[in-house]
């Protein structure tokens, strides 16, 4: 799917979010410790997730009259509920359904919600997203040690 470049290094973030939402899944399919897992994730919602929630909606979420983006704010306050809960306890449950919400979140905001933006915002306030993010975004990676997935 052809993508704004101004909001590219968003949706690269999207492809760190649907292999966060796999390997937990990987973890719970092969019996790993629900605590092992939450470590991963608390790692990955601190150095990652956390603050591309914090660019979308500083950003790109600033007509909350959309309901397509008070959706996308719905979810992702939804999701922080989520992990507030896990780092509380680390369930199961709770990690199968953060996964499951993080995939449908980002497949949402792919295939429907950036779509819908990149219509509606003008080219100026893309090019104005763009160059925020070129200035406060931290290109991620995916470095962490404990690779209970494989």
């Amino acid at each position: 799917m052809k993508r704004n470049p101004n909001i590219i290094p968003l949706s690269r973030d999207h492809h760190f979010g649907l292999l966060c939402s796999w390997k937990i899944r990987e973890g719970l399919k092969k019996n790993i410790s629900p605590g092992r897992i939450s470590d991963y994730l608390i790692y990955f919602w601190s150095t990652h997730l956390k603050t591309h929630f914090e660019e979308e909606e500083q950003l790109l979420f600033t007509n909350t009259d959309d309901p397509l983006t008070a959706q996308a704010l719905k979810e992702h306050q939804h999701l922080r509920l989520l992990m507030e809960r896990i780092k509380e306890n680390a369930e199961e449950s709770l990690l199968a359904e953060f996964a499951a919400l993080l995939q449908e979140h980002i497949r949402f905001e792919e295939r429907v919600l950036f779509p819908h933006l990149e219509k509606s915002l003008s080219e100026a306030e893309l090019v104005s997203i763009g160059a925020e993010l070129d200035r406060i975004h931290q290109h991620q990676t995916d470095d962490y040690k404990d690779e209970f997935w494989r």
